[in-house]
């Protein structure tokens, strides 16, 4: 019995000394050391050997017991140095691994291209904040005490001063504040507002806004600036203005595209007009002198057209399903 207590102590230990691998020196763990493996049997066996022997036997059945666990957690031990070297050392002769082509997310991408269309028509790009103060969210942009969009359900009020901004058109009153007419300027950002969110609307959306401030503008400088645009974002598509109000706009319209896809379907993008004077006047300048246009649009609505999406809300799910078709 001895002697082949030894012959299987020798046998082992070459074998977990020859693993090459975690996984290799796991499986002779529990070959060995497991509750099915080679020395719980021989624990159980001990009944069957005779009882002046037993002492001994446990013994020696022990020692191998104690051998074998020190030798896996030393060859462990050496498997993990060699790997920790292994993986700090780059072979630069073995050829490199191609990295995953990557896209812009589809919002990301509209609101570059919007950028580069605008810059390309003369407009300034600047910032605005999303906490906005009400004197520039609608004091200054003409809204009456009683609108509906004073109601505090349609807006997220942070203070009786501050809120979340529901319009980008709100940079117009801080950009009067440092800067003297001509001007062009465009901004772009979240906007939000209490919604019933659908297929076209959210909660919270992109939005650009665009105004234009000189000496005779006209409705015809804002059409053909909304024209340009859509025909630079969308390709082929029919634009159409409509007869709207905006307190911060007279005349004001809404602007709207349809293209081929759509067949008889128009998609408004957003409002737009000619500053209203009272604007203009809070802003300290002189409306009898200067004239300007103004429009915002709504940014999930462009990928909608142009991708043949239809609906928004898709965008801000981060379904990898739908982000890589773009």
């Amino acid at each position: 019995m001895p002697q082949d207590l030894d012959k299987l102590e020798k046998d082992a230990l070459s074998a977990i000394q020859a693993a090459n691998s975690s996984d290799v020196l796991e499986q002779l763990g529990i070959q060995w050391l497991g509750r099915k493996g080679e020395i719980t049997a021989l624990l159980r066996s001990i009944s069957a050997v005779p009882a002046e022997e037993r002492p001994a036997f446990g013994q020696r059945v022990n020692s191998l017991k104690n051998s074998l666990t020190e030798a896996i957690e030393r060859r462990r031990t050496e498997i993990s140095a060699g790997a920790g070297q292994a993986s700090s050392q780059i072979d630069v002769t073995q050829p490199g691994r191609l990295m995953p082509r990557t896209h812009p997310h589809p919002l990301r991408e509209t609101i570059d291209r919007i950028k580069r269309i605008f810059i390309g028509l003369g407009f300034e790009v600047v910032e605005s904040p999303e906490i906005e103060e009400y004197r520039f969210n609608f004091a200054g942009l003409n809204y009456p005490p009683d609108h509906p969009a004073m109601d505090e359900q349609m807006s997220f009020y942070i203070t009786d001063e501050h809120l979340l901004r529901t319009q980008t058109t709100a940079v117009q009153g801080r950009v009067f504040q440092n800067r003297k007419p001509p001007m062009r300027i465009c901004t772009i950002g979240r906007c939000y507002r209490y919604e019933a969110v659908d297929a076209t609307h959210g909660h919270t959306f992109m939005q650009v806004d665009c105004f234009a401030v000189d000496r005779r503008i006209t409705m015809a400088d804002l059409k053909g600036t909304l024209e340009q645009f859509a025909q630079e974002m969308f390709g082929e598509v029919e634009t159409r203005f409509r007869r709207d109000f905006f307190p911060f706009v007279e005349p004001g319209a809404d602007f709207s595209v349809k293209w081929k896809q759509a067949g008889d379907r128009w998609l408004e993008l957003g409002g737009a007009g000619m500053i209203h004077p009272n604007v203009l006047r809070q802003g300290g300048i002189d409306p009898e002198e200067w004239t300007g246009f103004a429009f915002g649009l709504g940014i999930e609505r462009m990928p909608m057209i142009r991708h043949g999406i239809g609906d928004l809300r898709l965008f801000y799910e981060n379904d990898y399903r739908f982000l890589e078709q773009f």
